[in-house]
């Protein structure tokens, strides 16, 4: 039987552990034969990672769509996201590893819309390729020296905090020229209460009228609120998630295609199995054995 995807979970290496740390993607790739699993292939992130790379090119995969990547590219993939890596001997740069405790105790200094920008994965792409006017790579190379060479442990949470802020605001700086869109905080607000209500009710309905009932709206209104925020309707979008959703449980556990659909909210197994195939082209054993 294949192996199920492993999650990842976070791990600090240093004696000092603030939720918070950062290695270099050389001292991953030299050390894969010492770790619980293979980072090239697909796993779960337990935590949340800025990868930021300085010299090379590649690829990333993140929530099973691969990433052309080269010099000053850097990906954000979000806690719970499949993620896997392919290493190249020329890549060079940094891994930057947080948990939610560390993310939440930072997101009280940012701006709600700075939040949204980086840290909405259904909203944006992942990756963000950094202009060489950029000083972002110097704010985290800088960060990288001062975790490891900076003695004083208490100065070093402090500088560590401060820095963090930074390479956040500079990232969000960059990020807004790629969500010009996202200006009409009414409609974005509106998606947001959307997209929640999806992740809680997602095994219950699949159909927009009932998220623009429980949001006392007209579907027309909720499509035009998508259509505006992510450039696809209201149905569109609940289709995505829970086609994201069975493949990240596919891959993620023993379960049987047969009882993930029943979790999911499909009343025969024989339904989520046509549902999955028409997004995907595949049966859900069939892209289970693919990515396993």
């Amino acid at each position: 039987m294949a192996k199920e995807l492993p999650s990842i979970p976070y791990k600090s290496n240093v004696s000092f552990d603030y939720g918070i740390e950062i290695l270099t993607i050389e001292s991953l790739r030299d050390r894969l034969e010492d770790l619980d699993h293979n980072p090239e292939r697909p796993h779960q992130l337990a935590f949340n990672m800025i990868v930021l790379y300085t010299s090379g090119s590649s690829k990333q995969m993140v929530d099973f769509v691969w990433h052309d990547i080269r010099e000053n590219t850097l990906l954000y993939v979000s806690k719970g996201q499949a993620n896997a890596f392919k290493f190249e001997e020329e890549l060079r740069g940094y891994l930057m590893l947080f948990t939610d405790d560390y993310l939440k105790e930072q997101l009280n200094k940012l701006p709600r819309n700075e939040i949204v920008r980086l840290f909405t994965s259904h909203l944006f792409s992942p990756k963000i390729q950094i202009p060489e006017s950029s000083n972002v790579g110097h704010y985290i190379d800088l960060f990288f020296k001062e975790f490891y060479k900076n003695s004083n442990v208490y100065n070093k949470r402090m500088i560590c905090d401060s820095l963090y802020t930074i390479i956040f605001s500079k990232l969000e700086e960059l990020k807004q020229f790629q969500t010009f869109h996202v200006k009409q905080s009414n409609k974005l607000e509106l998606f947001l209460r959307f997209k929640n209500l999806v992740e809680a009710n997602f095994t219950k309905s699949r159909n927009a009228d009932f998220y623009a009932s429980k949001l006392n709206i007209t579907y027309k209104h909720l499509n035009s609120v998508c259509k505006d925020i992510v450039d696809i309707t209201a149905k569109n979008f609940i289709d995505e998630f829970v086609v994201l959703e069975a493949k990240r449980r596919l891959i993620n556990s023993s379960i049987k295609s047969n009882e993930l659909a029943y979790r999911l909210g499909f009343n025969e197994p024989t339904n989520f199995v046509k549902y999955f195939k028409k997004f995907t082209g595949l049966t859900p054993n069939s892209f289970k054995k693919e990515y396993n």
